[in-house]
């Protein structure tokens, strides 16, 4: 060991220079470019000041901004399997997911919970970018059935935060079969009258637009939100054309007709809370008018000449409801 790096452990100290935190104090808007003091990006739930460009949310956050006094349960889901082909590209996909469970803190791409919403009691499903882009995976099939299982169980509606790049390519034809499970989830959902409402938020792409994020009773999109299948750079190689300003943004869509509103973040929980009581009401209205509805459109029976009409006596008795004629 040479003398200039055998440096006493004090002397090392003294020299050690100074951690620059000033990267975690300041973030810079990808929207406008400006630089924002973080507490104040935080406190803004990771909105910009000054453009209103909408930043990814963690999950616990948006969690904490959705359910009353940010207090819910997490939903146990099932384990995950891992690495079921055994794949490898750069790095094996085992690999890929231990260092995403770590970097995260989840066990895959998505998080479920239960809690109320201005007193009314939802389930919501919550993808994580930042764990393999959001993909889609057995894991996250899983995560969506159980959420529908949950929501039907305890009879509430059922709100997806989308964010993917679309079907987990690790996991090949496993992957692509989330695309009719989690379909089939949201049926559950629907079958039992509940409302399903979707969020999408920035990117929702690939499979999951294809499958559960465009199935909403009601689509809703934060602003700026790139929604589509294929992304824009893909588009503009395969049809050599420039896309136009605002291609698959979320306002773009809402002009075409594909989501139904545009909300920020500030107003998430009221909307869906009003969205929430809308819903239950009107599937309320609807479940009640359903025997007067029956009743009314009861085809005449034919007339048949041939037959004489039954004779009326003092004992005859009224025929059960067909409801109780089976008890």
């Amino acid at each position: 060991m040479s003398w200039l790096s055998n440096i006493p452990p004090g002397i090392k100290n003294i020299f050690k220079p100074k951690d620059d935190s000033s990267d975690t104090l300041w973030s810079k808007c990808p929207g406008c470019g400006e630089m924002i003091f973080q507490r104040d990006l935080d406190a803004a739930h990771q909105v910009c000041p000054s453009c209103d460009h909408h930043l990814a949310l963690a999950p616990s956050e948006r969690l904490a901004l959705l359910y009353d006094d940010g207090a819910y349960e997490e939903i146990e889901l099932p384990d995950p399997v891992t690495d079921p082909l055994k794949f490898r590209d750069e790095k094996k996909y085992a690999d890929r997911l231990k260092e995403n469970r770590r970097k995260t803190g989840q066990q895959d791409a998505m998080r479920a919970a239960y809690g109320t919403v201005d007193g009314v009691g939802v389930v919501a499903a919550i993808q994580n970018f930042k764990f393999m882009g959001g993909s889609m995976g057995m894991a996250l099939g899983e995560a969506m059935l159980k959420a529908a299982e949950v929501a039907v169980e305890k009879r509430a509606p059922l709100v997806v935060f989308a964010a993917s790049g679309g079907a987990r390519m690790q996991e090949g034809i496993l992957s692509l079969m989330q695309m009719p499970r989690t379909t089939i989830a949201v049926q559950m959902v629907k079958e039992a009258g509940l409302p399903y409402i979707v969020f999408l938020t920035n990117p929702t792409t690939g499979g999951v637009t294809a499958s559960y994020a465009m199935l909403g009773d009601v689509n809703l999109a934060e602003p700026g939100a790139l929604i589509g299948f294929a992304g824009p750079r893909v588009i503009e190689q395969t049809i050599r054309e420039k896309l136009p300003e605002g291609f698959q943004r979320a306002e773009f869509l809402l002009e075409k007709g594909m989501v139904d509103m545009v909300v920020s973040r500030a107003d998430m929980k009221s909307t869906l809370s009003k969205l929430i009581r809308l819903l239950i009401k009107e599937r309320r209205q609807a479940a009640a008018a359903l025997p007067a509805a029956a009743d009314t459109h009861k085809p005449e029976a034919a007339p048949n000449a041939n037959k004489k009409p039954a004779a009326k006596t003092k004992d005859a008795k009224k025929a059960p409801p067909l409801d109780k004629a089976a008890e």
